[in-house]
């Protein structure tokens, strides 16, 4: 059970939720899995591929699983965070929430193990898979040069868009997104080029 100093400085430094990151920290190291800092999280790998890492949050800290959608969750404590396809956290406020969960996050970090050591991977989601939101089917009929740029960017960028504009709950937030966008879709960007 190795111990990496910086994830020891990294605890040392916690404002919130240091007693209980330690905790889940003492639950991930029992099973074999090797410490690290990454991303400025402590994670946890086995044979260099990321399995779990830990996080902080203003209302909650995290054991996350970077395959977490493979799990089977039993107990349905798993939450997706965001749009996220792959990874799935278990969110916890205090340390006696982690000792009466213990047994099971200890049957999840196992499972995620086996999940890794088979090879598993989730198939990521096609660019169809995702909704155009209305604002921009809305947009595409008025615009033709952004639905003619919009559908000569790579798959990725696309799906990079469709999140961005789809992650607004008001479709003002939406349709301003859209506006602020074009000027880079119509470059070939993506949200983040």
């Amino acid at each position: 059970m190795h111990r990496d100093p910086k994830v020891d400085a990294f605890l040392a430094r916690a404002k919130a939720w240091g007693p209980e990151l330690s905790a889940l920290r003492e639950l991930a190291l029992a099973s074999g899995l090797t410490e690290c800092l990454k991303w400025g999280q402590p994670c946890y790998t086995r044979e260099d591929a990321n399995v779990l890492i830990l996080g902080p949050f203003k209302e909650y800290c995290t054991l996350a699983f970077f395959k977490g959608a493979l799990l089977k969750d039993p107990e349905r404590l798993l939450r997706q965070p965001g749009k996220v396809q792959s990874g799935r956290q278990l969110r916890v406020t205090s340390l006696a929430e982690i000792k009466r969960l213990a047994p099971t996050m200890r049957a999840y970090i196992k499972e995620a193990i086996a999940v890794e050591a088979a090879g598993l991977s989730v198939a990521p989601k096609e660019t169809a898979d995702f909704e155009v939101p209305p604002e921009l089917t809305q947009r595409f009929a008025a615009d033709a040069a952004l639905k003619q740029a919009f559908h000569a960017l790579t798959p990725g960028r696309q799906r990079g868009w469709l999140h961005h504009f789809g992650s607004a709950k008001k479709p003002e937030t939406r349709a301003a997104r859209i506006e602020k966008a074009r000027a880079k879709i119509l470059k070939g960007e993506g949200p983040l080029g």
